[in-house]
């Protein structure tokens, strides 16, 4: 079964009148953390599309690209995206809900993250209001201000540079420690490290860009402590 389908399923629990945020509720452990975060990502990507005032067929094709739709549950995807938009509860809600699913699952907050700047980026710009948004779920999800800075450098291409940011570390750090965290993210950022933390197959593929940039980051450190 797709995760189309599985979402469908879900939602057909939907009582008249209410949101997307009751399905959400109804998703519990694995192997349904799978359609949790597939819908998290729709549901914060189709809040942020109207941060900057309009959703355009760009951010609607984003998701295309990330969860690679099959023509036959391209029907099941729009739903979930329109439903959730028209939905009461805020962008803050489903922040919130994966921030407490995945508590103890750092870099599956990362994931989820990733997949957002990837929809933020589909119409070819970066609005401030999709900065602070990004800024407030990722301050939500726990994650460091530099981590924010970092990723926010790999997807948007005027952003200030700084390779420690990428790497989600500190100028203070040892080199050991840095080498570490370069590992650490290379690691998981492995494909089947990926599937082992139950994201769906459609948002690997984000972390090819990823492990690009934790490579050129490490690489740029190295070569500047060694001088």
């Amino acid at each position: 079964m797709s995760i189309w389908t599985r979402i469908a399923t879900a939602l057909s629990a939907l009582a008249a009148g209410e949101g997307l945020s009751v399905v959400f509720d109804t998703l519990r452990g694995p192997p349904e953390k799978s359609v949790a975060f597939t819908i998290a990502v729709i549901a914060l990507g189709a809040k942020m599309a109207k941060a900057d005032g309009e959703v355009t067929r760009h951010e609607v094709s984003a998701f295309r690209q990330v969860f690679a739709i099959p023509p036959a549950e391209e029907a099941n995807a729009a739903r979930v995206f329109n439903l959730a938009r028209q939905d009461a509860a805020g962008y803050e809600f489903y922040a919130r809900k994966i921030a407490a699913m995945f508590a103890d699952d750092h870099q599956t907050r990362l994931d989820l993250l990733e997949g957002l700047f990837h929809i933020a980026l589909a119409d070819g710009g970066y609005h401030p209001a999709e900065d602070a948004f990004l800024r407030e779920v990722a301050e939500i999800f726990g994650l460091r201000d530099c981590c924010f800075r970092g990723m926010r450098e790999r997807f948007v291409p005027d952003a200030p540079h700084d390779p420690y940011d990428v790497l989600d570390v500190d100028h203070t750090d040892s080199l050991d420690q840095i080498k570490a965290a370069w590992k650490r993210a290379v690691r998981e950022s492995h494909p089947d490290q990926m599937q082992a933390r139950g994201v769906p197959q459609e948002a690997i593929r984000l972390a090819e860009r990823r492990l690009i940039a934790v490579n050129a980051a490490w690489e740029e450190i190295s070569r500047d402590r060694a001088a």
